[in-house]
């Protein structure tokens, strides 16, 4: 038996990050995590091997495509699938390894295996070897994560129909690839194999893509991709899908009601969403319930037994790296006795498709449904000078600001780098930041951080460049 001060279950953005933390704090930690690495899901078969496909598969298709050689760059480009992949998994490995430096110099111990709740304050961890040891602590964090989220009648097997980790490793380019869901991750990875050559289509069960998003920028982004050669079948449901060893027929009716027709693909990927995982983690030991949606509640990370907290996509919020990560920070400060908090009306959001998309703060639907009175501001990134000379002018900064205050409530962006460039507006909205406290802030010319600047502007009708 070894005791801790806190011991985390989870080596993922959420478990990972709060035990630097705790190390950092001067506790004994310890983080269960039976992968063979750290990282969890984002590092090892999501979020980190999915941007180095897109990055890949970007620059493959800018040299396939006429954006080289209307650069007059010409070259003769073969794509080297074997070694794309490759690259992907050194990259990942190389990230991997760096949590486990972080781990060493911040004396947070890893223990290898998977973790269960054995009552309060006892966490058994069963090792590969099948042997099982016990750790006890005053504080034992939650950080399980999520799962992919399966679709009735399609049976995921990761040969023909896949879930997010078998699309990060497919052997072959698709002739044709059906991506089940319009959300995130359907969206980024049928982005990876279309550049690739793919022909893909996208079966959605609502009547727009990315519902989460506002609805003018969810529109722009879908013609963006529509002309890119994206196929959108929107207010659809899949009802069966049948593999056999070359590819795959599945059954499409209307949401709303109708008559089926059939799809074939070479592949599919079922990309509905996530759901958080808890199977065998030893709730029911100390008298936890998962809600009906399997979320696990918690009044700022506590759950309703003491000593045991929650982070990360094992409960409610948006599932991302870095809301776990702000959650871990506040978690672990608020065992110290620091009041560590979480704003969680400013957390990004970010779509790494291209044009890229981000937003945070509120939509216009969302200001409109709580009858608060908004001014918005818009600039084109056609009128912003970097984007231009880089043949990147596509998309748009959209700014809502308190009508009466003028206080910048939410900011949305369909455009180049504009995950890079959201930040921006998360530390202004963090200080309550006004549209004229950016516009009156200078900007470095020629820079695509210009347009930021040009919306702000714009909320009073005084933009200059366009």
């Amino acid at each position: 038996m070894s005791n801790y001060d806190v011991v985390v279950i989870g080596g993922g953005p959420g478990g990972y990050n709060a035990a630097i933390r705790a190390g950092q704090l001067g506790l004994k930690v310890a983080c269960v995590e039976g992968r063979d690495t750290l990282g969890g899901t984002c590092l090892n078969v999501g979020c980190m091997p999915s941007k180095a496909l897109l990055h890949a598969s970007e620059l493959y298709e800018a040299a396939v495509g006429p954006e080289f050689a209307k650069l007059g760059i010409e070259v003769k480009s073969t794509l080297n699938l074997a070694q794309m992949m490759k690259q992907k998994d050194e990259s990942v490995t190389t990230l991997t390894k760096g949590i486990e430096f972080l781990f060493r110099k911040n004396k947070a111990e890893w223990i290898k295996g998977w973790g269960r709740i054995d009552g309060p304050g006892r966490v058994v961890v069963k090792a590969a070897d099948g042997s099982e040891q016990v750790l006890t602590a005053k504080d034992i964090v939650i950080a399980t994560g999520s799962e992919p989220t399966p679709l009735p009648g399609v049976n995921i097997d990761n040969k023909r129909i896949l879930d997010s980790t078998g699309a990060l490793a497919l052997p072959e380019v698709p002739k044709h690839l059906v991506v089940v869901g319009a959300g995130v991750i359907g969206l980024e990875l049928g982005s990876v194999w279309r550049r690739l050559g793919s022909e893909v289509t996208v079966v959605e069960y609502l009547d727009r893509i990315c519902p989460g998003l506002d609805l003018k920028t969810g529109k722009t982004f879908q013609r963006s991709l529509a002309k890119q050669g994206f196929n959108f079948k929107l207010g659809s449901k899949v009802s069966s899908a049948t593999s056999t060893d070359t590819g795959v027929t599945l059954e499409i009716e209307p949401a709303a009601g109708g008559e089926k027709e059939s799809l074939k693909a070479d592949y599919v990927l079922v990309a509905i969403g996530r759901r958080p995982f808890t199977q065998g983690l030893g709730l029911e030991t100390v008298g936890i319930t998962p809600d009906k949606r399997g979320m696990l509640e918690n009044q700022k990370h506590r759950s309703g037994v003491p000593g045991i907290w929650i982070i990360g996509d094992v409960t409610s919020g948006p599932m991302l790296a870095h809301k776990a990560e702000d959650e871990a920070i506040a978690c672990i400060e608020q065992i110290v006795g620091k009041a560590g908090e979480v704003n969680y009306a400013l957390i990004p959001s970010v779509i790494y498709t291209k044009p890229e998309v981000a937003t945070v703060g509120k939509t216009e639907e969302q200001l409109k449904a709580e009858g608060r009175a908004y001014k918005v501001g818009k600039f084109p990134f056609a009128g912003n000078s970097r984007a231009k000379i880089n043949h990147e002018s596509e998309g748009f900064v959209k700014v809502l600001a308190d009508e009466r205050t003028d206080e910048v409530l939410g900011v949305h962006l369909v455009g180049p780098s504009v995950s890079e460039l959201i930040g921006e507006y998360c530390v202004a909205m963090e200080f309550s930041a006004s549209a004229e406290d950016i516009a009156l802030t200078c900007h470095p010319h020629p820079t695509r951080s210009e347009a930021l600047r040009q919306a702000a502007m714009n909320v009073d009708g005084w933009a200059m460049q366009a």
